[in-house]
């Protein structure tokens, strides 16, 4: 076991990420060595997307360790060199679901070709719906615009801006009650990258931890679900015009906690292909290598 390790640990308060906030209070990283930091940021400082945009969080957040993304974990490593990619995985079974308004003429994935789909830009899932479009309709028919947060794409699909947007649970029940249709769905894929300070040793003394949350949370589901659920109760304070026409006990009442899983080191091969993908469409530089993207663990 690691001698009392301190390492400052990124915290996503997303519905794929429960596990890593459940190793925290539970202890897990502690028993393993590990005296962990849990950086997060205040949800109503934030205005467009959780993980800044311009300051590297391996710099001047100074982070340690930080989920993502895959995609957007292999951009982010190359263009800003916030370090290296050290795992990955789907990590729970929460697809992304792609979903417009009722009137709507939008009836199946093949109707959204040149047709704005509102994603989060630079979180990834720019690159996971635009994959997944394109099994669907031309890769350069996808037509992808900037919402921002859950609760701001959900306010542009209510308003009108956007045809279609995409979501993730919880974020998907409301989006049911608020009335609005489901298109697709495709499923979730993240990464972590670690900065200088993570080593092989430290990174296994990490995922036992997150694996033991994980048993407990697909064990018993439903001793989770008050804290599953804070993720919504604090959008309903962000976006409370959301809320007005639903009820909202009916979608506490139907959002179920997800099976989790835990993600696995860094699969080098994997990577590069999707390295191959991005690069082919131009959405990472050429000159992009993988050497520079994985870390050598």
């Amino acid at each position: 076991m690691l001698a009392d390790r301190s390492i400052r640990l990124f915290h996503l308060p997303f519905s794929f990420m429960l596990p890593q906030k459940v190793a925290s209070e539970r202890g897990y990283f502690r028993e393993e060595g590990l005296a962990v930091d849990l950086v997060e940021r205040d949800r109503r400082d934030v205005e467009v997307k959780y993980i800044p945009a311009a300051e590297t969080l391996t710099g001047e957040y100074d982070v340690d360790l930080y989920p993502i993304c895959k995609w957007e974990s292999i951009r982010r490593t190359w263009t800003m060199g916030d370090g290296r990619i050290v795992a990955n995985g789907t990590f729970a079974s929460l697809p992304y679901t792609v979903f417009t308004r009722p009137e709507s003429d939008v009836e199946t994935p093949t109707d959204l070709a040149d047709v704005p789909v509102g994603v989060n830009r630079r979180t990834g899932q720019e690159y996971t719906a635009r994959k997944a479009l394109e099994e669907h309709i031309p890769a350069d028919e996808v037509d992808l615009v900037g919402c921002g947060m859950p609760t701001d794409r959900l306010q542009a699909l209510y308003e009108g801006r956007v045809d279609a947007v995409t979501l993730i649970d919880p974020h998907s029940t409301l989006a049911d009650h608020l009335g609005f249709r489901r298109l697709l769905e495709y499923d979730n894929h993240m990464g972590i990258v670690g900065g200088d300070a993570i080593d092989r040793d430290l990174l296994e003394a990490f995922l036992r931890a997150y694996g033991r949350a994980v048993e407990d949370i697909n064990a018993d589901p439903d001793a989770f679900r008050g804290t599953y659920l804070e993720m919504l109760e604090a959008d309903a304070a962000v976006a409370p015009d959301l809320f007005d026409d639903v009820d909202v006990d009916a979608v506490r009442e139907e959002i179920t906690v997800p099976q989790y899983e835990v993600p696995e080191p860094v699969d080098r091969e994997e990577l590069d292909e999707h390295l191959a993908w991005m690069q082919d469409r131009g959405l990472i530089d050429e000159s992009a290598s993988i050497d520079d993207i994985v870390a050598p663990l």
